[in-house]
This record gives structure tokens, sequence and C-alpha cells, in this order.
């Protein structure tokens, strides 16, 4: 820690100590004048295409370019960590370290925004049951509760069960840690008064005349925030090659903005004079929340854009199945070039020149990489290769070396943030516009209880807020098994909810699940701890 301390030029009162090998970083007066670079993707398959492996290895080669260089990533949530796609620091030579004590949350920020979120949702109990300090009807409530593990069973639940002492009786449920819209707030909060702001203007559910509720009104946004006020801080690791990592924060990128939080990206913007960070899924979903939510919030911009694919996802997205995506297929490859030509316009409409970076295996065809290569020279854009996985740094050289010139030519135009829509714009128009210039679909459909949604929520005063658009992360469309680049296509928002402490308003499409169930075999079936204290199958 000491010399990660030196290196990003902190005191030793702005470095807390935080478990072995962790430390908190408590410096509140920032200026951010580093060059950002978002590491973005085409849509995945369902295991992922290494970002986080891809962060960190552009991270650890610049590094070893001699550039001042921080990454910036998402805390990992026990759901996937014990669950379908394992861990959450990067992979083989390209991780964050101590990766096991990262994974299995020790000393985690999602512990405190549990508890706060928990805390909010006892406080609602407690005001049905009492009828004070604010009246609230009972249907109005959508604040559930949440725990950091995959239980299915959990996704809808009764409550209020075994008589009157016991509070009043209605449905609920459970959704993952990350999903909490506390976690969002935490991610978006600039300051600590900021966060106490946010808190307070959650919005629990409605009066009997219809008026919201928040926090506030339960008296419940002080004693978040005591809970939150460590969490708040970023958390300062470091790569397997040893150079400074900000890990902080994790909202969900289906129902949130998927990015870490604004408070690391600022401090690494002031203390390196580059930051690579990760938005969550493709960029049909966290890229573009990153862009239109986050740098909004916060007043950044990156220089570069990458956008990782592997010739897994291009094989998947080009008609095979997820099985036969590991083997050899040129034909579906070409076909799934067109998903890897719409991000590239995609990313171009915010005014930023995308970098592909293809996440290579040993076993990739030399045929199928130069397919890739010629698609992305064709469009005018910039490829690298990165095979960081078996070769750490030395493997991310022409990749970071490709994205440094990026930044460099940027940087000489600065141009300034391009977003999708304006936030005067009427909601139905935000939407509408990410539809059509990120997802690359016809028009949005609107259900009548979206619709009755829109109206309540602009009427309550939150037509200014941006929108966060909830969709499957698999497809284009609001439809998983609809793969590659479909056109033509119409998406239906079923229902909108107004995320007033995040400060902005989920559209909500298909069918998410906020809760995820456990897989057959799940990953914690392979984990196991051996009495000397070794953790085997992390």
């Amino acid at each position: 820690m000491d010399a990660l301390r030196d290196e990003l030029g902190l005191t030793s009162d702005e470095v807390i100590p935080w478990g072995r090998h962790r430390a908190k970083i408590a410096r509140e007066s920032l200026d951010p004048r580093g060059s950002l670079v978002l590491v973005s993707a085409i849509n995945p398959t369902p295991a992922g295409e290494g970002k986080t492996t891809m962060s960190v290895a552009l991270a650890m080669g610049l590094r070893r370019r001699n550039k001042r260089v921080i990454v910036a990533l998402r805390q990992p949530s026990l759901g996937p960590v014990f669950g379908l796609k394992g861990g959450g620091t990067g992979g083989g030579r390209a991780t964050l370290e101590p990766s096991r004590d990262i994974n299995l949350n020790r000393n985690s920020d999602l512990h405190p925004v549990a508890d706060a979120h928990n805390l909010l949702a006892a406080l609602i109990e407690n005001a049905l049951h009492f009828g004070a300090p604010v009246t609230l009807d009972p249907l109005s409530v959508r604040w559930r509760r949440v725990l950091d593990v995959n239980d299915r069973a959990l996704r809808s639940i009764v409550v209020g069960l075994g008589g009157r002492a016991n509070g009043a009786p209605r449905e609920t449920g459970f959704d993952i840690t990350a999903a909490s819209e506390v976690m969002a707030v935490l991610c978006l909060a600039r300051s600590r008064a900021d966060l106490i702001e946010r808190l307070a203007r959650i919005v629990v559910g409605r009066a009997p005349d219809g008026t919201p509720r928040t926090a506030a009104d339960l008296n419940a946004h002080g004693a978040m925030a005591a809970l939150l006020d460590d969490a708040r801080l970023p958390n300062l690791v470091q790569t397997a090659e040893g150079g400074p990592a900000l890990i902080h924060g994790g909202p969900f990128a289906n129902i949130a903005h998927g990015c870490s939080s604004l408070a690391a990206t600022r401090l690494g913007l002031d203390r390196a004079d580059l930051v690579v960070t990760e938005a969550g899924f493709g960029f049909d979903l966290g890229g573009e929340k990153f862009l239109n939510i986050k740098c909004r919030a916060g007043g950044i911009w990156p220089r570069a854009v990458v956008l990782v694919a592997t010739l897994r996802a291009l094989r998947y997205h080009g008609g095979v199945d997820a099985a036969a995506a590991a083997r050899a297929d040129r034909s579906a490859v070409v076909r799934g070039l067109e998903l890897v030509g719409h991000h590239l316009q995609a990313v171009r409409s915010f005014g930023i020149e995308p970098v592909i970076v293809l996440n290579r295996f040993e076993d990739d065809p030399a045929d199928e990489v130069n397919e890739l290569r010629d698609y992305v020279r064709s469009a005018g854009a910039t490829m690298a290769e990165c095979d960081a996985f078996a070769r750490g740094s030395e493997g991310a050289l022409d990749f970071a070396d490709v994205v440094a010139d990026t930044v460099a030519r940027a940087e000489k135009t600065a141009a300034a943030p391009r977003y999708t829509y304006s936030l005067e714009q009427p909601l139905k128009e935000k939407i509408g516009a990410v539809v059509r210039t990120v997802h690359g679909g016809r028009a949005v459909a609107f259900s009548l209880r979206a619709e009755r949604e829109l109206a309540e929520l602009e009427r309550a005063g939150g037509a200014g807020l941006p929108v966060c658009m909830a969709k499957t992360h698999l497809s284009l469309t609001d439809d998983p098994t609809v793969r590659g680049r479909p056109k033509d296509f119409v998406t239906t928002v079923r229902e909108v909810r107004w995320s007033a402490g995040a400060g902005f308003v989920v559209a909500l499409t298909g069918e998410l699940v906020t809760m995820p169930g456990l897989p057959k075999q799940p990953a914690s079936s392979r984990i196991a701890l051996d009495s000397d204290g070794t953790i085997r199958g992390l």
C-alpha cells in the first residue's frame, strides 16, 4: 500500500487501511484533469467476453509503457461469483489483487448498501403498521428487500403473516443487492452532501391521495447515510503487476446504469493521466448509460471507447448456439460482423471514435481474426489484439499503444459531450432516441401501464431526468433470443419506474429478473476451503 500511495501522490491521512492489501481513499478535493477511457463491448454471450480482463490488461499495458494510469472497476457481486459467470476481477494474468478477498466481498461495500436498503424496507413496514410518521398506501409500495446471493425462491414472497403484531400482510420480494437503488445512489453521488440529498428523495410509495412519499418523509435518509459513510469512499487495490486499481460500487447493468462509482472515476482522473473504466454488458446497455447518465451527472467525458469482441461472440451472434460458439466457424463470424458495425455506428453517434479489441485466445483461427480485422478496417475504425490472459502486460502492449494514440488525437480536439437526447425532451422522445440511435430499432411501443406511469411521473416532477433502459444484454432488442443485428424491430416498454434518488427514470422492457437464480451446476459447487486456509475453485 505504501508504494501505491506514493505512486498516486496521496498522503498517509488520505489512505485508510481496510483489511490486508486494501485501503479506502479519503480525498475530498479533486481536480479531475486526466483522460478517460471507457471499455465496453459488443453484445456478449451468456458467459461474457472478458471486459474486466481487457480493462485490467489495458491498464497494465499502459503502465508498462510508463503511463500514469489507474483502472477503476465495479465490485463483484456474490451472485455471479457463486452462480454462472464466476468472479469479477479479470482472468489469467490480467487480474485485480487480492482477487480472493475481492470476489468473496470481504470488507465489501455491498454489505452496507444492503443494510441501508433493508433499513428503509423495515421503516416502510413500520410506517404501514403504525400509520406514522406518514400514511402509505400498501399497494403503492414497490421497495423490496435485497440480498447479494442468487435465490430464485425469494423473488416473490408474502410478509406480515402471523397476526396484527407482525405487520400488514402484503406481497413483496427480494432483488439482488446490485439492483438496489441505494447502489445506484452511492455510485452517482459526488460528495457526502450529495449522497444524503439523493437518499432523501428516494420514492418509496404514495399516500392514499397519490402524493409521492420519500425516504425523507420516513426520516430514513440520515440513518441510511450513516451506514454508507465509509462505503462512499473508493477502495484501493492493485493489478497482478502492482499497478493501482480502484474498485467501488456495482449497480446492476440491466436495471440501473451498470458502472463503478463516479467518486472513483473522478478520483482516478485527479491522480492519473489516464483512467480506464468499464460499463456492464454491451455498449447498448452499460456504454450508453455511462455516457448519457454517469457522464452527464459527473461532468466527465471519455476520449476513447473500446469495444471488446471475441470470435466466440461473433459466432454466437452469427447464428450458432452457445455450446457451438467455442468451435471455429468462419461463416458464422462473417454473419456476426454486422453486429460489430452497428456498435461502431452507435459509439460514433456520441462523437467518439471507437477502438475494437479482440480478446484473443490461443486457438482462435487466423482466418477468422483476419475477417474481423478486414471488416474493422473497411469501417474506418482501429483494431488491436490482446492476449493478456496468457501473457500479462506483454500481451497488451499493442492494445495499449492503439488506445494511447487514440486518446492523444482526441485530446487535440477536446470535443464537447454529445448526448443521445436533451433533458428537456419528453420522456417518450428520450426513450425513442435511445432505441433508434443506440439499439438500432425502428420504434417504441408503450403498454397502457407504462403510458399511465409516464403521465404520473411527469406530473410529479420526473420529466427532466435521463432515461435508463432496462433490457436484456443478449440482444439489441427486448427479446434475448433475437441475436445478431436485427432490423426494423419495435421495443415495447411495459413499465416505468422513478428512481428519484439515483436521478433517472427506468423504462422496463422484456421480462427482466432482478433476483437471478443459480444454474443447475453453480460455480459455488467447485469452491472449497482446505484445512490450511487455501480456497480452491474460486
